[in-house]
């Protein structure tokens, strides 16, 4: 596939979509492809059923590909999951060279300090994210290469993830005929969709409500300083819903989306919903106001999960230009108002920008974890050389190879 097109797979709980966008010669994206499956052999973003995620990865890409009449290739591709963990980690080198002028090894050797954590067998990382670099405490330098100094710090930001839900995503994407460009942190992802750099120099928090998981990070002086996933999602308010209306999942789900709110108010009581039976059983009427009743409690406790994620960061009040909510949960009448209550802060509804689509469907906040993917994509494709090779024993090495050539590496 030539190079002016970029592929990503958003790999959820509830749904997988594949996105083709093309760049132009001002490096401005289109998104020409766009295909949508129902995630099947998924569980709060982790890989259970192989084979049935495969089928789903394959439906989303080749309804992609029906629309841009281009093949994908390579994808750039979202991972999430409870078992994502994150931790700041801090690195100090002497600089020894000549005049002390720092070059790109001392650049490297201080990444490679601060990333010196002890990581379990089973855990590796997929990003190590600079947010600092001190020059004799001199703070806030973006690249302290070619300035002098005697003592160079680093402070980075190192996410990990489970070896095995990493190679299960990269497996189900090279079953369905695709290589990896790179493995991306969903919240990541979304902020490159949903987040301007004014907010991400004043402080903002980005939650992508998905559907199996949460998503929280937290910007300040443009830099990622917290991140952090909640295992509760939309698929939790769906099910609340099928078992307290009695009604198949498939139906609490259109149910939702059709007359669900996350606030309660004055007009639900007057307001009836048809619920279809289970097993061939007559449909009966509800109030609006029992179906919100139900939905309510629920986003009441995701939010207030993410609020509490939040508070464990020492940036929380730093977070002047406020939260971002994004995903599909995102949508849900209501949800944005009941944020502001929760958080105390404003809250607005996250919308993927700087893109333009031939589907109005990829302009949703259930997309923006696709739509930044992309933009991720175009910021970064000078660091990798191409997919991850062919075998999944490839893919961490060729993380670590993408990570030495941004830290000036050969």
């Amino acid at each position: 596939m030539a190079s002016d097109y970029l592929c990503a797979l958003d790999i959820g709980t509830t749904k997988i979509s594949a996105l083709i966008g093309e760049v132009d010669e001002n490096q401005q994206v289109k998104i020409i492809g766009f295909g949508m499956a129902p995630s099947e052999g998924l569980r709060r973003g982790v890989v259970i059923n192989l084979d049935k995620t495969m089928q789903s990865i394959i439906r989303a890409r080749q309804e992609a590909e029906r629309m841009a009449g281009v093949e994908i290739e390579a994808v750039y591709a979202g991972i999430a999951g409870d078992h994502i963990r994150s931790v700041n980690g801090r690195g100090v080198v002497a600089v020894a060279g000549e005049n002390h002028v720092i070059t790109q090894e001392d650049k490297k050797r201080v990444i490679e300090a601060a990333k010196a954590v002890a990581l379990p067998f089973d855990r590796e990382i997929v990003h190590i994210l600079p947010q600092e670099f001190i020059v004799d405490d001199q703070r806030g330098i973006d690249d302290p290469v070619g300035m002098s100094g005697v003592r160079l710090e680093a402070e980075v930001h190192i996410v990990t993830c489970a070896v095995t839900a990493a190679q299960n995503i990269w497996r189900s994407i090279e079953g369905a005929g695709m290589g990896v460009m790179d493995l991306v942190l969903e919240p990541l992802a979304s902020s490159f969709a949903v987040l301007t750099d004014d907010e991400k120099d004043l402080g903002v928090v980005v939650i992508d409500l998905g559907g199996g998981t949460t998503d929280i990070a937290m910007f300040y002086e443009g830099c990622i300083r917290h991140t952090a996933i909640v295992s509760l999602g939309g698929r939790n308010v769906t099910n609340d819903i099928a078992h307290g209306l009695r009604t198949p999942v498939d139906q609490a789900e259109a149910i939702k989306i059709a007359y669900g709110s996350a606030i309660r108010s004055d007009s639900d009581r007057d307001e009836f919903v048809e619920v279809p039976g289970v097993g061939g059983r007559p449909a009966r009427k509800i109030s609006k106001d029992l179906l919100v009743n139900i939905i309510q409690p629920r986003m009441e406790e995701i939010l207030m999960l993410a609020y509490n994620e939040v508070k464990k960061s020492d940036y929380i009040h730093l977070m002047t230009a406020g939260v971002v909510l994004t995903g599909g949960g995102a949508m849900l009448p209501g949800a944005v108002e009941l944020a502001e209550e929760i958080f105390q802060m404003p809250v607005k509804l996250g919308l993927p920008q700087r893109i333009e689509s031939v589907s109005d469907e990829v302009q949703k906040p259930s997309h923006a974890t696709g739509v930044g993917l992309i933009l991720y994509g175009l910021e970064n494709q000078d660091l990798l050389d191409g997919p991850f090779g062919d075998s999944e024993s490839h893919v961490f090495n060729k993380i670590l190879e993408r990570m030495r050539k941004w830290f000036g590496g050969t």
